[in-house]
């Protein structure tokens, strides 16, 4: 039996576990922590099975799942409905990057609202000419918040988006992924705005894009992002570069949305690992 997909929609394990009946599989849905774990049966027929993954990562509303569903009598299963506590759901769908991120944004945002936004730049804001060895520097502008709004939207998508890979991909790739981003983000936006800027927004660019390409090149990969979400990200991309609002890190987002399509590609042109069984 070998592990083929973790969704985190009970109801749309269900429909894709009828449907795949009704092709001849046979998958066991596993139960761990908030996610649903689709196990298949023969293993012989793994290569089948990946390809209407596939087809069901790219679609998953997609009318033959439901329908599938209504066929074998389970359109509406029986779900166990739980309470769970915020923190509680927070950390069982979170690595402790995604977490320890999510808890430095916070703390830096709380010490700009204690000492101001000028003098916490003067420490961690990106180097001028005279502070290109203090490497932190280089990193740091990611923390940087200037407002609740601005901070509660750059960790939202920073969790969705982060907890994914890091869950999926593992720690590594996630710490990769962002410490390049926020260097190159950096960097694009310094350009355009020197050295006084900030924010988290460069950084979920990236993800967004690298989770979204692999998801597409790459299914096995259980990475997604629906395309909507990616369209109303490009159009308030393209809104900021419209208005030229200096309050937006425009180049921040291209650069690092541009990377993270590029590492995405990248990483899916290596040969795949072996599952383990």
């Amino acid at each position: 039996m070998v592990r083929i997909l973790n969704l985190n929609n009970p109801r749309l394990a269900q429909a894709f576990v009828d449907y795949m009946a009704t092709q001849g599989f046979t998958l066991t849905m596993k139960h761990e922590s908030q996610e649903v774990q689709l196990w298949l049966e023969d293993e012989s027929r793994l290569e089948e099975a990946e390809k209407q993954v596939a087809l069901f990562v790219r679609d998953p509303l997609h009318p033959r799942y439901q329908e599938a569903s209504w066929k074998t009598g389970k359109a509406q299963p029986h779900l166990k409905m739980s309470h769970t506590p915020f923190l509680k759901t927070l950390r069982s769908r979170a690595g402790p990057l995604t977490i320890g991120m999510i808890v430095l944004s916070l703390a830096v945002f709380i010490l700009q609202q204690m000492v101001g936004d000028e003098l916490v730049m003067s420490w961690l804001a990106w180097p001028d000419s005279s502070r290109v060895f203090q490497l932190w520097r280089w990193f740091t502008p990611a923390l940087m918040n200037f407002s609740f709004i601005a901070l509660l939207i750059n960790l939202a998508w920073w969790w969705y988006l982060a907890s994914q890979i890091e869950m999926h991909l593992g720690s590594g790739k996630l710490f990769t992924v962002t410490l390049i981003s926020a260097l190159i983000s950096g960097w694009g936006q310094s350009m355009v705005s020197g050295s006084w800027f900030g924010g988290l927004s460069g950084v979920v660019y990236a993800l967004m894009g690298y989770a979204w390409l692999t998801g597409q090149l790459k299914p096995e990969s259980r990475l997604y992002v629906p395309g909507g979400l990616l369209v109303i990200s490009l159009i308030f991309m393209f809104i900021g570069y419209a208005t030229g609002g200096a309050a937006v890190s425009n180049a921040a987002h291209a650069f690092g949305l541009g990377l993270g399509l590029v590492m995405a590609f990248v990483d899916t042109r290596t040969p795949r690992n072996k599952k383990s069984k």
